[in-house]
């Protein structure tokens, strides 16, 4: 099966292509300009892997969480390749992509986002199967959390290093690794629940918000 798949879902944009049997990848680190950094990465990873964009036989695609205008360029290239090609579109949860990204192994695993303002995005995993629904915490609730579970486990993502609780190893790790984007494109493409489900993750309104006033009319006076 010949796969594509992209995370623009933090500080990292990251290509990985699957030619059948070799993983292909590019990934930098970036902060901004994903949206001019994506499509001559994509095209330089597949060329290097000698096959055309009309060869893919899926894209894979982070929805978040992550930053808001990272998810939009990646969703936007993704699906409009699955557009124009005819290609089934995979969403792949960033955190969920994050745990794939260690090593397997039993125990638990805690994916965190710096989500910024006192705030992680998170999501458990019992060995590679999530125990909860990914959501927004502060920090401070998330460290009691952690505290409260037996045996601790493995933390990993940007968030990793924000915590120093007892049985828990940090793993800071700054964007899933193309190798967990290849795999979880594959699974998401024979679960047929997941396959096309290539919408934003959000847990959290955006910091930037339309201004309420038309052009040129007077802000409301303050009480």
């Amino acid at each position: 099966m010949r796969l594509l798949a992209l995370d623009t879902a933090m500080g990292r944009c990251t290509v990985a292509a699957w030619d059948g049997s070799r993983l292909h990848a590019r990934s930098e680190v970036m902060a901004r300009g994903h949206q001019e950094a994506l499509a001559p990465m994509a095209a330089a990873v597949l060329a290097g892997a000698g096959l055309a964009f009309d060869a893919l036989q899926a894209v894979g695609v982070t929805v978040g969480p992550g930053s808001f205008t990272g998810l939009r360029v990646g969703l936007a290239f993704a699906q409009g390749l699955g557009a124009a090609l005819g290609l089934p579109v995979v969403g792949l949860p960033t955190l969920d992509a994050l745990a794939a990204s260690l090593p397997p192994g039993p125990g638990k695993v805690a994916s965190v986002i710096d989500a910024r303002r006192g705030q992680v995005y998170v999501r458990l995993f019992d060995g590679a199967a999530p125990v909860d629904e990914a959501q927004a915490l502060a920090v401070e609730a998330f460290a009691r959390r952690l505290d409260g579970i037996d045996g601790g486990g493995r933390l990993v993502g940007t968030g990793a290093g924000l915590f120093t609780v007892p049985g828990w190893a940090a793993h800071p790790l700054d964007g899933p690794t193309p190798e967990a984007l290849i795999r979880l494109t594959r699974a998401g493409l024979e679960d047929g629940g997941r396959a096309g489900a290539a919408r934003p993750l959000y847990l959290r309104a955006p910091d930037a918000v339309p201004s309420t006033r038309l052009p040129g009319q007077p802000r409301p006076a303050r009480p």
